[in-house]
């Protein structure tokens, strides 16, 4: 039973990854809907709101709660918790990752109401913390060595600079 749990579990985390990514990329294409004139702005934002909803109530938000769930379904083969450091270590991630999903909500939320807190390039930004967490979570995951998250530290602060100097290159080639 144990396999079908973890597979289920693997299953719904490529599904909230997916919803978490997408969503802020719809969030992007919505805020930047503003630049375009009065008819075309209007039609592409309805659009978007419905995407928006659609993905959020009927991928991403039942994909963390079967994420969660399953998750928490093979909890009991990791106890004690002391012997297992990266895991704990993993669920503190586990918890950025669903305090970034309730921001996520909030951000939509804002936008179905009209009113855009994030500029697009924030917002660009912000779906890249989604691929911070998604690269933590399996390097620990993967390794099971909080030894080597010295080095995963470090490669992760390289691949978030890596990210920001991406999107900053393609804030100027885009112009």
């Amino acid at each position: 039973m144990y396999f079908y749990l973890k597979a289920l579990h693997i299953i719904f985390v490529v599904t909230w990854f997916a919803g978490l990514f997408y969503i802020v990329r719809l969030f992007i294409y919505h805020t930047e809907a503003n630049e375009l004139e009065e008819t075309k702005k209007e039609i592409l934002q309805n659009q978007f709101k419905i995407m928006e909803k659609r993905l959020w109530y009927g991928i991403t938000w039942p994909s963390c709660v079967l994420t969660i769930l399953f998750g928490l379904s093979l909890f009991h083969n990791f106890f004690p918790l002391t012997d297992h450091p990266w895991l704990i270590v993993k669920l503190c991630f586990v918890f950025g990752l669903f305090l970034y999903h309730l921001s996520c909500g909030y951000i939509l939320k804002n936008l179905q109401c009209n009113k855009f807190p994030l500029s697009s390039t924030k917002l660009r930004v912000w779906n890249e913390v989604a691929t911070i967490f998604l690269v933590a979570i399996v390097f620990l995951v993967v390794l099971k060595d909080v030894l080597s998250m010295a080095n995963g530290i470090i490669g992760l602060i390289i691949f978030t600079g890596a990210l920001m100097l991406g999107i900053k290159g393609y804030k100027k080639l885009r112009g």
